[in-house]
């Protein structure tokens, strides 16, 4: 990726090993799972900040994928060690912008952008907390 980015309000990194049933019958990383590690990359930033995903929920309030575009540079495979770095670019009133990457050593595998929004239960849009908002 070329274009220069613009500094993140926070960043979080996490080590993943690929594991055999994340493969396909080539031992390469199917694509669907990226989606699940970036998840595991939010998850893990929101508890970096103090808080976790399962306090949210219990409050009343979700976080829910609402745009995802995913650009694939190289395939990762069975074994590979890999570094996900997770930026929150912004963050809104009911809304929160990611950037992740995903490197094996200097090598970009996948980057993707994300919009993540703030509902209720019943899936109306709700104010973040204000942990979140402070940022």
């Amino acid at each position: 990726m070329s274009e220069t980015l613009p500094k993140p309000v926070a960043s979080h990194q996490l080590m993943l090993r690929v594991n055999y049933h994340e493969t396909d019958g080539q031992r390469r990383v199917h694509h669907g799972n990226y989606l699940n590690y970036f998840e595991r990359g939010r998850v893990e930033m929101l508890r970096a900040m103090g808080t976790s995903y399962r306090e949210l929920e219990d409050s009343g309030l979700m976080l829910v994928v609402s745009e995802l575009n995913v650009r694939y540079h190289s395939a990762a495979q069975f074994d590979d060690n890999l570094v996900l770095t997770t930026n929150l670019m912004e963050v809104r009133k009911v809304r929160l912008a990611h950037h992740y990457q995903i490197h094996r050593e200097d090598e970009l595998i996948v980057d993707a952008d994300s919009i993540i929004a703030c509902v209720d239960k019943t899936g109306r849009p709700k104010r973040l907390p204000q942990m979140l908002l402070n940022l």
